[in-house]
């Protein structure tokens, strides 16, 4: 179902509330994201999975905490994070 863009609006809005003290990253991760998603009528598990293995760019291997294929790659860190560690590991 495709949702209007007053929907979609909408349900950011009461999403966002809801979200808004959200601190704990391990904790909330899958509830955020599967509520995230439904914001725009998608299904989460239709398009993306949690803690995928990766190969990376040093032959290595790690784990991307959300990734979409093609799309859209999550390292989530908790509130008061280092956001740039979290850029350098998606990037790796």
């Amino acid at each position: 179902m495709r949702l209007s863009w007053n929907e979609v609006k909408v349900r950011a809005a009461a999403f966002a509330r809801e979200w808004r003290d959200a601190r704990y990253e391990k904790g909330e991760t899958q509830s955020f994201y599967n509520e995230f998603f439904e914001v725009f009528g998608v299904r989460r598990r239709t398009v993306a999975r949690y803690e995928e293995h990766v190969r990376k760019l040093d032959d290595g291997s790690g784990f991307i905490d959300l990734f979409w294929p093609g799309v859209l790659i999550v390292e989530q860190k908790s509130a008061g994070r280092d956001l740039d560690k979290a850029y350098g590991q998606a990037g790796e």
